[in-house]
């Protein structure tokens, strides 16, 4: 590779350094900043022989070069005039050219992504649980009155199933002090203090207010409600980013055993006394605030109020302030001859409705696996009421598509204020939501949910066929997910091999092909891979990391380690040796290319705890030491020790299976890589 004529070549086609804001680069991709992309001449770049792929990601414009090539690219970029940045300074420029709205929805998907297989979960079984004890679904009775066997059937499903969402404070306080740095145990414990038994259960607050009844704390010369935040999301992410901020100045200011012993008593106290004192009632009273503006617009703005409220609701959903809605609604319903009934039941059923026809269409048009799947069950569970699985891992996730949802929600909404469609009681918000609405209602009410449907499927299908066809092509192609996905790591072996070529196929695609096969993929072969080191295996689709879980960075299998020690599982060369020790990059002389990634997010470690034995282009052989790790560092850091072991360059055989369970040791046989047949 001419260097020099790649990075000229890339200057040229980016709009020169004026047009580069920062530039960074990590172990195969230049990342840059550019201060206009339109200004990019993508086809330059694509039609390159030395460059595998572009894409836009997380307000960077990246170009793969290849391991090896890239950190040499980047030289030759900085000495002509561009700013060179850490990959975290590219980071943190990048995110400040986003919009506030953008960044916002970014931070609230990271949070989200990881917690949405619980949701998903729950929301299919409080489906169930919806379907099993509606009255009126299938007669009068529900079915745990037609078939009474059922009943405890059902009971323990809802517990299961409401558990998910009452204890939604501790999966988003782990996940957000995450996302923002700080130790996710700490953020679980405060998420658990907030919905503690000893306090008031949220959806009970109503009911014990009116009673007289609430407790309370005299603190601070405040009287404080002991009132907990079930199914809540703007008080414990504001609580999880004010323990992230509080642990990091600790962490910051006291050193050694001081540290370790003061900085997780100190950030739980502080954060715990602003929780309860300040944050909560503080956002309650954000609540109130909002839904009695709601009661005022729709009960004073009638068409256009319901347009408005339509519009809005998955938004408020966003934000977890819906848990509130009830304190209005049971009153409606409790006093239905004088009000009328609830207009929010049927405002949110649109809604709802309108989000999971948006994740069906998407459904319909993606074809990565994995995304396929998340869109196909988030849609599901949307349409029968629980849109915080089809919210936040799909259409957030894409954007538009939640957009698509609001303007469906919006035409129906207008049209359920318009012949005022009521409910008498609560229930599913979906499509058998039917059963909780006023019977004279129930036709229009059903026209209403028709017409939220079509027009948001219809809203997501075209844009997704035309300004939305990018954004759905990275996931269709592979690569996309692989890269949005894995970006955050900062390493994927071999990411143009991972991603078939990556988002923009260049002109090595070719030049590969007329190579000589390698032993593993001459057809018929089957290639075994042994374990790198010794421990638990663990299905890869089980790892708590989206990226490796949905197999987008390579196939494999996973595996929990009892020892910290990598080895070489094969004779090959070392494709790439990270100076944090938390990865490393193999290339077998059978041709397979293998990825050992030690825990999850460990990159963030910055090296401590781990010992690289080895350096880029050594040879290896069966059972050299490539790093070693302290698995009792990485725990006390907060991360999973489960090491995935990825073939990379998957997409050129024919299958990858796992052939171990159990326990394994260090050459044990973990792998199976069957080539491709001709």
């Amino acid at each position: 590779m001419d260097h020099g004529r790649v990075a000229r070549t890339v200057l040229d086609a980016v709009g020169g350094a004026d047009n580069i804001n920062a530039a960074a680069h990590c172990a195969t991709r230049l990342r840059l900043v550019l201060a206009d992309e339109t200004k990019v001449d993508k086809d330059t770049l694509d039609n390159d022989p030395d460059i595998k792929g572009t894409f836009a990601a997380g307000g960077m414009f990246q170009i793969i070069v290849g391991p090896g090539d890239v950190n040499i690219v980047y030289e030759k970029l900085t000495g002509m005039g561009v700013r060179e940045v850490s990959k975290d300074e590219a980071k943190t420029v990048a995110a400040q050219k986003q919009n506030p709205v953008s960044r916002f929805i970014k931070t609230i998907a990271d949070i989200f992504v990881p917690v949405l297989p619980a949701l998903i979960a729950g929301g299919l079984m409080m489906s169930l649980n919806n379907i099993l004890v509606a009255p009126g679904l299938f007669g009068p009775k529900p079915i745990i009155e037609l078939a009474p066997w059922v009943t405890d059937y059902a009971t323990m499903i809802n517990l299961i199933s409401s558990a998910v969402f009452a204890f939604l404070p501790v999966f988003i306080g782990f996940s957000a002090v995450k996302r923002f740095g700080g130790n996710p145990y700490l953020g679980g414990a405060m998420g658990a203090a907030m919905v503690s038994g000893d306090l008031v259960n949220a959806y009970a607050q109503v009911t014990v207010e009116a009673a007289g009844e609430m407790p309370y704390w005299h603190v601070f010369g405040l009287d404080v409600a002991q009132v907990g935040y079930q199914g809540q999301v703007i008080p414990v992410l504001v609580v999880a980013w004010i323990l992230a901020v509080i642990e990091k100045w600790l962490h910051k200011n006291l050193k050694g055993t001081t540290d370790f012993l003061l900085t997780p008593l100190f950030t739980m106290l502080v954060t715990g006394f602003l929780a309860f004192v300040i944050v909560g009632p503080a956002m309650r009273i954000v609540a109130s605030g909002i839904t009695d503006g709601i009661l005022w617009l729709y009960t004073n703005g009638g068409i256009f109020g319901g347009l408005i409220f339509g519009l809005l609701y998955s938004p408020i959903v966003v934000t977890g302030l819906h848990q509130s809605f009830p304190a209005i609604e049971l009153p409606l319903i409790a006093d239905v001859a004088a009000t009328g009934g609830s207009f929010i039941f049927p405002i949110a059923s649109m809604a709802n409705i309108a989000q999971g026809a948006a994740a069906l269409a998407i459904f319909m048009k993606v074809k990565d696996a994995k995304f396929k799947g998340l869109a196909g069950a988030s849609s599901a569970s949307a349409l029968f009421g629980i849109t915080e699985p089809a919210i936040f891992g799909v259409n957030l996730r894409l954007r538009w598509p939640f957009f698509c949802g609001m303007a469906g929600a919006g035409v129906a909404s207008a049209l359920v204020a318009l012949f005022d469609v009521r409910s008498q009681s609560l229930g599913a918000a979906g499509v058998i939501g039917f059963v909780a609405i006023i019977p004279k209602d129930i036709p229009m009410f059903l026209v209403c949910a028709a017409i939220s449907f079509a027009t948001a499927f219809a809203a997501t299908w075209l844009y997704g066929s035309s300004r939305g066809k990018a954004s759905l092509d990275a996931f269709n192609k592979g690569a996309g997910a692989a890269i949005v996905d894995a970006a955050e790591e900062g390493f994927t072996a071999s990411e143009a091999s991972a991603a078939g070529g990556s988002a923009s196929v260049g002109g090595t695609a070719t030049a590969v092909a007329t190579k000589p096969k390698a032993p593993a993929m001459i057809p018929g072969t089957v290639t075994e891979i042994h374990s790198p080191l010794r421990g638990r295996v663990i299905p890869l689709e089980k790892v708590p990391d989206p990226g490796f879980a949905s197999g987008a960075v390579g196939k494999g299998v996973a595996v929990e380690p009892t020892e910290g020690i990598v080895v070489a599982p094969e004779n090959g060369t070392v494709a790439m040796a990270f100076e944090t020790g938390h990865a490393i990059g193999l290339k077998l002389d059978s041709g397979v290319e293998l990825l050992v990634h030690i825990g999850i997010d460990t990159v963030n470690m910055e090296g401590k705890g781990f010992q690289v034995h080895v350096k880029k282009g050594d040879v290896v052989t069966a059972g050299a030491p490539l790093i070693s790790f302290d698995l009792k560092a990485i725990a006390a850091a907060g991360y999973s020790s489960i090491t995935p072991v990825l073939v990379t360059n998957h997409r050129r055989f024919g299958a990858v299976d796992s052939v171990a369970s159990g326990s394994v040791a260090p050459g044990a046989k973990l792998l199976k890589v069957s080539a491709k047949p001709e």
